[in-house]
This record gives structure tokens, C-alpha cells and sequence, in this order.
């Protein structure tokens, strides 16, 4: 299992950083508009729908996708949209703490549609207007994969405190140290690389790492609802491709509202 995860993990680093420094804005998003199809397809499993109505789900999202990328053009309108994406994640944690147990399908469907979609139009125009744009997207998608990366080896090797029993029995706070040491070490080095105010910057890295672990928990509860233990077996050794993203997801929108607070995009 681990051999097949560091494998599965290099040749997807290699994919990404590739797709994502090496070709143009339009290339990025058909690529990452790929994976928000695959990751509402799986996401749709939550729903316990039929498959038609599972498709029916993606369909909506990609028109969701391409109507909310028009709206959010206006920078306003981007913030808005970073700022309701981030009001969610909150709601989401008080779901994990409060109520694991209680998922109505409306309430899956909604969840899907606030965690894949600021993801998506978040990274898109980061990489298509943003000042290094390219560089941004690949730093957002690392610190979450170095946050979850920390905590699956920190909590493997040294985990004995639960973090959330309810939702995920292995998830543990001695995992979730891991992820923030990993993610603070990423966050130092990014700072010296973008020459940005270490503080103020590392701050922010910190607050996203923290929040992917809010999307990695959300995932799970939703999996052990419908008795998954992955989201599907895209990946070998990491399950499915929102086995991959769900940290992405909740750590894209608090980077890149702190980063136009930053100055650093708009």
C-alpha cells in the first residue's frame, strides 16, 4: 500500500507540475475541469441516487462550473464567492462536531456544490490572471498535499489521540500536528520564494492547512454514511480523486481570499 501511494503520488506530482508551470491557462483548466467532473461523480455516491440521476448531478455542475466562472469575473463577485466558500467550511466543522450522523441528501448535494465549485473557478483564474499565476495554483495544490502528507505519516507512526471518532476512528491530533509542521515548513519556503512577509504569509498557510483538515473530515463523514471506504479506486494506494482533493477543497478559498488581502491577487 505505501509503495503504491508514493508511486501514485510522484507520477502525479509529475502530471501536475507539468500541466500546470508547463502549459497554457486553458490546458490547466480542462485538466483541473477533469477532475471536478470525476470528483462530482464520485461525490455523487454520497447522494445514494441512481445513475442517472448520478450523471444528472455531474451535469449540473459543470453548468454550475461555467455559470459561476461568468458571474465571479468581477472581483467583488470573486470575493463573495471565496467568502460564502469559507462561511460553508465553518458550517462543515460545526456538522463534523455536532451532527456526523445526521446527512440528508439535499444537504450532500449542497456540500458538493460549495466545496468542487470555488475550488475550480479559485484555481482557474488564479492561474489565468493572477501575477504568476501558474506558479500560485501549483503552491495552493502543494500546501494542501504537504498538509495531508504530514498528517498520514505523523498519524501512522505516532497517532494515539483521536481526532474525530465519529467520522474517521483513524484520524488522530497527533496526525494533525504532523500535517501543520509539514505545511509550516512549505509555508516558510514559499514565502522566501514569492519574497512575501513571513508572518503575515505563513499565517495565512497555517489557516489553510488548518481548514483541509475540515475537508478531509467532511469527505469521510460523508463516505461512512453510505459505508465507502474510499471514493472510488482512481488512484492506487489513495482511492479516488476526491480521496486527493478533499484537503484542496477547503484550503483553496482560504488561501486565495488571504492572498488578495495579501495584495498578491485580485
Amino acid at each position: 500500500m505505501l509503495r503504491n501511494r508514493v508511486l501514485t503520488a510522484l507520477a502525479l506530482t509529475t502530471l501536475l507540475v507539468v500541466a500546470i508551470l508547463f502549459s497554457p491557462p486553458g490546458v490547466t483548466a480542462s485538466i483541473l475541469g477533469l477532475i471536478l467532473l470525476i470528483g462530482a461523480w464520485e461525490w455523487s455516491a454520497f447522494l445514494a441516487l441512481a445513475l442517472p440521476w448520478r450523471g444528472l448531478f455531474v451535469l449540473l455542475l459543470a453548468a454550475l462550473a461555467l455559470a459561476g466562472w461568468r458571474y465571479t469575473l468581477p472581483g467583488p463577485h470573486f470575493r463573495l464567492m471565496l467568502e460564502v466558500a469559507i462561511a460553508w467550511w465553518l458550517i462543515a466543522l460545526l456538522w463534523i462536531i455536532w451532527a456526523p450522523q445526521r446527512v440528508a441528501r439535499a444537504a450532500a448535494a449542497l456540500a458538493g456544490v460549495l466545496a468542487l465549485l470555488p475550488t475550480y473557478i479559485s484555481l482557474v483564474r488564479i492561474d489565468a490572471q493572477w501575477d504568476n499565476g501558474a506558479q500560485w495554483t501549483l503552491f495552493i495544490l502543494a500546501l494542501a498535499f504537504a498538509a495531508d502528507t504530514g498528517a498520514y505519516f505523523a498519524g501512522g507512526r505516532f497517532g494515539r489521540l483521536r481526532l474525530a471518532p465519529r467520522v474517521s476512528p483513524n484520524k488522530t491530533w497527533e496526525g494533525v500536528i504532523g500535517g501543520i509542521l509539514f505545511a509550516l515548513v512549505f509555508a516558510l519556503a514559499g514565502a522566501r520564494w514569492f519574497a512575501l512577509p513571513a508572518l503575515s504569509f505563513v499565517s495565512l498557510c497555517l489557516a489553510a492547512a488548518a481548514f483541509s483538515v475540515i475537508g478531509d473530515l467532511t469527505e469521510s463523514l460523508l463516505k461512512r454514511h453510505v459505508h465507502l471506504k474510499d471514493s472510488g479506486r482512481l488512484f492506487p494506494g489513495h482511492g479516488g480523486a476526491l480521496d486527493r482533493i478533499d484537503s484542496v477543497t477547503a484550503a483553496t478559498p482560504v488561501m486565495a481570499l488571504g492572498l488578495i488581502w495579501l495584495g498578491v491577487g485580485k
